[in-house]
């Protein structure tokens, strides 16, 4: 049997250059040290889903009425407000998403808004809306509750909302983050002071491995809707700076996933499986998030919703 020493292997690979390549490929990133914070919670309340069928609405009143018992000083909604403004026409839209606002009275709480795919406007041709209308596409979720991007501080965190809803030229939608809004993002992390701690919020995944979970689709989807498609643009930038956790929504599947150092936490679904039961084992619920000492730690809340017809993927 062949032996390779220390010398021997420093010699065939061309000596201590080669060993700090291959150990620069492999080290994780090193971050500045962390800037102290005020500890402080909040919920996560994502993929409500809200429709007149199904008891969506008593579902949600179920959900909000759990939410409002737990201490937290703000919520961040994670899209999907609403079931589904895709492909409907201005009459029912206006009406899921009014019916939306006066369900999430119950609340009782500062909400920040994150936009979801089913909060867009007249995209699918079967809606009858055309491109020209104003408010097709994201401007139904812009008028309704705010910016499409955008960021703020609370007790020394700074928590980043991402818009990661592509709209095609097919009139579909992917998960994507466009170039301004990555040209924003890089902006907005350099301008934070070093160390920050910094939460990350997006709709769709930019970390999950949801589609491992089920046996391959016989037709394959036409858009990459899963995931965001160039979450390779994103991610690097994350090396840099002190982020402390990504909370993600879309896939209604409770996930951690951690990557260079960063938990990315799919949040489950007030829905369910679309007021269907479970998903994949992950019932109805939301996530409390508890900030301290530059650690998210999370957890999910069930709230005893009963399917009008449950059934498990």
């Amino acid at each position: 049997m062949f032996h390779l020493n220390r010398r021997t292997f420093l010699s065939l690979a061309g000596g201590a250059g080669l060993i700090r390549t291959i150990g620069a490929e492999a080290a994780l990133p090193v971050r500045p040290p962390l800037r102290p914070h005020k500890p402080f919670s909040f919920l996560f309340i994502t993929d409500t889903h809200l429709q007149p069928e199904l008891n969506a609405v008593g579902g949600c009143h179920q959900a909000f009425a759990k939410a409002r018992s737990i201490r937290a000083d703000f919520a961040i909604q994670g899209g999907d407000h609403v079931f589904d403004a895709l492909g409907v026409n201005a009459g029912r839209a206006s009406m899921l998403i009014d019916l939306y606002k006066r369900t999430a009275q119950d609340l009782s709480l500062s909400v920040h808004h994150t936009i979801g795919n089913h909060d867009c406007f007249g995209v699918y041709t079967k809606s009858g809306v055309e491109p020209t209308d104003p408010l097709y596409g994201k401007k139904f979720f812009e008028d309704n509750f705010g910016q499409l991007y955008y960021s703020f501080d609370h007790k020394g965190v700074h928590i980043v909302v991402l818009d990661s809803i592509g709209i095609t030229e097919d009139r579909g939608y992917e998960g994507r983050i466009d170039d301004a809004q990555i040209g924003w993002l890089a902006r907005d992390l350099a301008a934070q002071p070093v160390g920050m701690p910094i939460i990350v919020v997006t709709h769709i995944p930019l970390v999950t491995a949801a589609a491992e979970y089920a046996a391959p689709q016989a037709v394959l989807p036409k858009h990459h809707v899963m995931s965001v498609r160039n979450a390779y643009d994103v991610l690097p930038l994350f090396d840099r700076y002190n982020i402390i956790g990504v909370l993600q929504g879309h896939t209604h599947i409770l996930e951690r996933i951690e990557w260079h150092g960063v938990p990315y936490i799919t949040g489950g679904a007030v829905s369910g499986n679309w007021w269907h039961g479970t998903r994949y084992g992950t019932p109805e619920g939301f996530m409390v998030v508890d900030v301290e000492n530059g650690v998210m730690k999370t957890r999910y809340e069930t709230y005893g919703f009963h399917s009008v017809d449950p059934h498990d993927t």
